[in-house]
Order: structure tokens, then sequence, then C-alpha cells
């Protein structure tokens, strides 16, 4: 079982960045604030699996510290997440073939790290910081994001589907 993140184990770098941006504390873990919403809408009848309109994009600001971690979750929308500074992230994604695999979003090119990423609408993905700094990253996602096209992992669930990444589950869900 993973313990709560304690708010107090915050660097000053990442006190600011919460301070600076407004971020806040998201359900999956980490901090976040959304800083762009489209004004154009996407109507609900080409959208059938996200249930309703869809704004045509949003994207956020979302920063991870070292000891906390980005749960698995899914959405109905592709993401894109874009390294912006700090340390390096391992996403993780289980995709709809049910194989798991790393991506590295950094800075860091040299080491393999790429400065954007893309998660396909429906991949089971989650995050930990690379090593022991904070990490802030963009996120985008088209059709835009809203909290009902958002599912948080269950871990018994994942387990039965792909008890061959209990390991990574037992940590991320």
């Amino acid at each position: 079982m993973n313990k709560p993140f304690s708010e107090s184990g915050l660097s000053q770098h990442a006190r600011d960045w919460v301070k600076s941006l407004y971020l806040q504390r998201h359900p999956e873990g980490g901090y976040f604030a959304e800083v762009y919403r489209a004004g154009g809408m996407i109507p609900g009848e080409v959208l059938p699996q996200h249930g309703g309109a869809r704004t045509y994009l949003t994207s956020i600001y979302f920063m991870l510290p070292p000891g906390d971690l980005s749960r698995f979750h899914r959405l109905k929308s592709d993401e894109i997440w874009y390294h912006h500074c700090g340390g390096s992230l391992n996403i993780h994604q289980i995709d709809l073939q049910g194989s798991h695999s790393v991506f590295r979003l950094g800075k860091n090119l040299a080491a393999g790290d790429s400065l954007q990423i893309v998660i396909k609408a429906g991949c089971w993905f989650g995050a930990v910081v690379a090593g022991n700094e904070e990490a802030l990253v963009g996120c985008a996602v088209a059709p835009g994001f809203d909290f009902a096209d958002f599912e948080l992992a269950d871990r018994a669930q994942l387990l039965a589907k792909y008890p061959q990444h209990e390991k990574i589950i037992n940590r991320l869900a």
C-alpha cells in the first residue's frame, strides 16, 4: 500500500512552483493547474465515447515531487506530456493490448529522455520521478479534459486483468 504523500516534504523549489503557478493537489497524485481551455466545442454526437460535447483542447501544468506518484488512471482522450523543467519522469503505461512500457520524459536527451510523449486514449498510465528532483511538465488533452472522462484505477481489477504486471500495478494503483 502506498503511503499518503506529505506536502511538508516539498523542496523550496517545489513550494515556489505550487505558489507561483497556483497548483493544487490532483486526485491521481502530484499538483496541477489548468492553464488553457479552448473556447470551441466538439459536438457530443461526434464523440459517442465521451458521452457529450467537449472543448477542443485543454492544457495543464503538472508537478510531481520525489516521494509522490501519479497513480494509474486513464482518459477517453489522447494526452501529450511535455517536459518543462526539473527532473525526469518515468511514465508507466499498460496499453490496450496489455503490454507494459515505460517512457522517460525529461531534458537529458543523451540519457534517452524525450521532451514529449503521447498516451493514447484508453491506456492506463501513471508516473514516478526518476531521480531526486521534482518535475514540472505540461499535459495537453484533445478532445479537452473533463473529469467525467477520468478513471482512477482499481488495483484489484487491474491485477485480475493484467496479473503479469503485478509489481508495477501494486506500486501505482
